[in-house]
């Protein structure tokens, strides 16, 4: 495999390990019905939030229907679309993308991939195409680990932040969600059929680190992982909307990330919590090795 093909390969694997950083944080869909029922006091929604944080982090795993749009010139700028099942504590996922936020400029990656994430690693099917230059093989295989730890200082960043990222799940967003001051219960409406209580609130990254350890759902050291990631991804606040049924799982949230480039929007739809999300690695003999095959290049392919 020459290494202008290379490069194209990762370039696709780049934005897309981008999308997947991305997309452990949200869930979400759009269309309100009429509002119903007394809207809730503070401590209600705080009282109701936690209680769907309990929830979700004990499902570990569901369905999702996902569209992230990226501002162009950010990693990753675009929009992507992303279905199938994610799985959080151990991160896992198994889903089918497809959109400008995957293919970018990189032509011989095609407009909808097979994308695998288990064990730290990202596995994405290339398609035939690609197959051909790597020796018939169908999975490249990007490690995060050995991503964050190139000698390419952009690398380490998008690759840590990914990797870091990764590591959230739903109910970590809902957490974040009960650190916001202005939490609201904005009412009652139906969402595909179901009927859901909706919530708003923000929260900028100062005042992440101002909340009270005392007020956060999350453990010490999920705080600190979830501080870590958002200060790596250059995240600078959160617009948080949640829609959670009234067996207090999520079933829509919209998410804007206000970032150095622009807003990153998420919006994302959650069902059959608790679903299998058993993900196995393709097989070694199918699979080539991001950075090893770029490690055993010669010096000459560079021009290739």
């Amino acid at each position: 495999m020459s290494m202008s093909a290379g490069k194209r390969a990762s370039a696709g694997l780049a934005a897309a390990a981008v999308v997947v950083g991305l997309a452990g944080c949200q869930s979400g869909d759009t269309g309100t019905g009429g509002k119903a029922g007394a809207l809730q006091t503070r401590s209600e929604a705080v009282q109701f939030i936690r209680a769907a944080f309990t929830k979700t982090s004990g499902a570990k795993s569901a369905k999702v229907r996902m569209t992230v749009t990226t501002p162009p010139g950010m990693p990753g700028g675009g929009t992507a679309q992303l279905s199938g099942v994610q799985g959080w504590d151990p991160a896992v996922m198994d889903m089918v993308a497809k959109g400008s936020a995957l293919t970018g400029d990189a032509a011989d990656v095609p407009s909808q991939v097979h994308m695998m994430l288990v064990d730290g690693a990202l596995y994405t099917n290339l398609g035939p195409g690609q197959a051909a230059t790597m020796g018939g093989k169908h999975w490249m295989k990007l490690d995060f680990k050995a991503a964050a730890a190139s000698g390419n200082a952009e690398m380490q960043k998008q690759m840590a932040a990914g990797l870091e990222n990764m590591n959230q799940d739903p109910s970590e967003q809902l957490a974040l969600l009960l650190e916001s001051p202005n939490l609201k219960h904005l009412g009652s409406e139906k969402i595909g059929g179901v009927q859901a209580e909706h919530y708003k609130g923000t929260l900028t990254f100062e005042e992440m680190l101002d909340a009270g350890k005392s007020a956060s759902a999350l453990s010490g050291k999920q705080r600190a992982d979830v501080l870590a990631s958002t200060k790596k991804m250059g995240i600078k606040g959160y617009d948080t909307e949640f829609w959670v049924n009234s067996d207090h799982y999520p079933v829509r949230m919209t998410v804007g990330m206000r970032m150095a480039g622009g807003t990153v929007k998420v919006r994302a739809d959650y069902s059959d919590y608790g679903a299998a999300a058993t993900v196995k690695a393709p097989p070694a003999k199918d699979t080539v090795d991001l950075f090893g095959m770029l490690g055993s290049m010669k010096p000459s392919d560079a021009n290739g």
